[in-house]
């Protein structure tokens, strides 16, 4: 059964990837109208999310920042899909880095990276980052339940020398790689809910007091690796714009959660200067402390 999914569903999935950007966006424009006003998928989610963060806004201006956001929303679904079929040349063009020199540095001092990000611009474009770099690139994730779909996304990342590792993989990946002398660069999106189960600190994320996934930090510092944040800003429809800041070279230096803490508010200040380009459909605060329900 999956493999008939898969053989339906990748001829329209090829099609659209070849589409031009100009109709590629005219294609965003319908599917905006399909999901935000006639499905209307996760609307309750995305404007409690909105809510809960800024309170101080009224319902009118909440609402004019979820449409912008399902526009986003809508925008990058098909820009993952451009990823099966877009040239090299046509990635550097629309995803560029201000400051490379800044990653860089660590690589030419032989430091593998941990490489932060939050769930904001399209952070999917990222792996066009390989291409300046001679490192390897893992980035942790959750695989696709059809196994078909999960191959053709590892085909992807892996033409640009990046590669998607699931959460038990990683240790023992990175472990080998370090005692191979292989320099990697490992991407974490760690701005989500983790399990509660598996909530070992507690901070605050936009006001509200919520759990902190805490495995990035934890890794760099079992092998020693610098840490890196990095900002996507939408310049224009189509075309994004990626800064480094290194957050540390010795994280060992440092006290337990507080690497964490400081990447979260690099989160946050990116949400807070245009939040229509953040993730609002995941139920980010659904652990969120009894005082901020």
């Amino acid at each position: 059964m999956q493999f008939l999914i898969y053989i339906i569903v990748y001829p329209f999935l090829w099609l659209i990837s070849i589409l031009p950007f100009r109709l590629l966006y005219l294609f965003s424009d319908f599917i905006f109208v399909i999901i935000y006003h006639i499905v209307g998928y996760r609307k309750k989610v995305v404007f409690d999310n909105l809510k809960l963060c800024f309170p101080n806004k009224s319902e009118k201006e909440l609402k004019h920042i979820s449409k912008k956001f399902y526009h986003h929303f809508c925008d990058m679904m098909l820009e993952s899909i451009k990823s099966l079929t877009i040239s090299e040349a046509e990635m550097k063009k629309r995803f560029t880095f201000t400051n490379i020199e800044e990653i860089q540095q660590h690589e030419n001092n032989n430091r593998s990276i941990v490489l932060m990000c939050g769930h904001y611009g399209n952070f999917e474009w990222i792996f066009i980052l390989q291409k300046h770099m001679k490192s390897k690139g893992y980035a942790v994730y959750k695989p696709l339940a059809n196994k078909y779909f999960d191959a053709l996304i590892k085909r992807i990342r892996a033409k640009y020398n990046s590669y998607l590792t699931t959460t038990k993989e990683t240790i023992p990946t990175l472990i080998k790689a370090k005692r191979d002398g292989e320099l990697t660069i490992n991407g974490f999106a760690a701005d989500q809910s983790p399990k509660i189960n598996k909530a070992f600190h507690w901070n605050t994320f936009m006001g509200i007091n919520v759990p902190i996934h805490t495995g990035a930090e934890m890794l760099a510092k079992k092998l020693d690796m610098a840490v890196v944040f990095f900002a996507v800003k939408k310049v224009k429809r189509g075309y994004y714009e990626t800064s480094f800041k290194t957050i540390t070279t010795t994280p060992k230096n440092y006290e337990n959660y507080e690497i964490t803490d400081i990447y979260i508010k690099l989160v946050e200040q990116q949400i807070i200067e245009a939040p229509e380009y953040y993730l609002w459909t995941h139920k980010r605060w659904k652990h969120r402390d009894k005082e901020d329900k």
